[in-house]
């Protein structure tokens, strides 16, 4: 039977779409600002996050609301709770949009770095990662959201390799001390979407089975 819990719980789900959908095209323009030098989408992404804050408020007082007054239980609780958890990570995400924005901004009228394509593949699969879990969440799917937790590991790569590399082209470039810095904020900043995506993936599989796989190697064991 449906009931009004399942009526505002659904009310909650949109809310996280929306959300999601906020703040995947926040990480799409601030990589797309990095690699075109462009101020425009980077100012973007720094004015949309007011939006995505608002969001995460929204859902954390429906949350609230439904707990106090509905009293879920079971696979109704877990979802409320893995919406409050997923609303974290997508503002935390969001704001690591902004911080990319912002490294763009600083870089935009600077001489470019050799390492733009090395950026670009490590930001195209943390955005993909970001794309799948929140596929995951919308479907249920608990497979698609263990693949996320494998793919971190590919992100987790790239991280280190590139690390490498603009700390290497520093020590040999002096001149370039102060963009090869702002370079290396900006991927780690990659690498934390990265993360955070992971911590999506994890909240569907809780949400789905109840199971938490928070440093563990649940997914390894499948």
């Amino acid at each position: 039977m449906y009931t009004h819990l399942h009526e505002e719980i659904e009310t909650l789900k949109l809310k996280v779409l929306k959300m999601v959908s906020l703040t995947e095209d926040a990480v799409q323009k601030s990589i797309q600002a990095y690699v075109n030098k462009d101020l425009y989408l980077a100012e973007e992404v720094q004015d949309g996050d007011v939006e995505v804050n608002r969001l995460e408020v929204e859902i954390d007082e429906l949350a609230l609301k439904l707990l106090a007054l509905e009293q879920p239980v079971a696979g109704d609780l877990r979802f409320i709770l893995g919406c409050m958890r997923i609303s974290v990570d997508l503002e935390r995400i969001a704001d690591e949009a902004v911080n990319i924005a912002e490294r763009s901004i600083m870089l935009s009228s600077r001489p470019p770095l050799p390492f733009h394509q090395d950026v670009l593949e490590m930001g195209t699969k943390a955005l993909a990662m970001l794309r799948h879990a929140a596929q995951a969440f919308s479907s249920s799917n608990v497979e698609a959201a263990l693949q996320v937790c494998h793919l971190d590991n590919e992100v987790d790569v790239l991280n280190h390799k590139n690390m490498r590399q603009v700390i290497e082209y520093m020590i040999h470039e002096t001149p370039a001390i102060e963009r090869s810095v702002h370079t290396i904020i900006l991927i780690r900043r990659l690498e934390r979407i990265g993360d955070l995506a992971t911590n999506i993936a994890e909240s569907v599989v809780f949400i789905a089975q109840g199971v938490n796989i928070k440093h563990k190697l649940y997914f390894d064991e499948r």
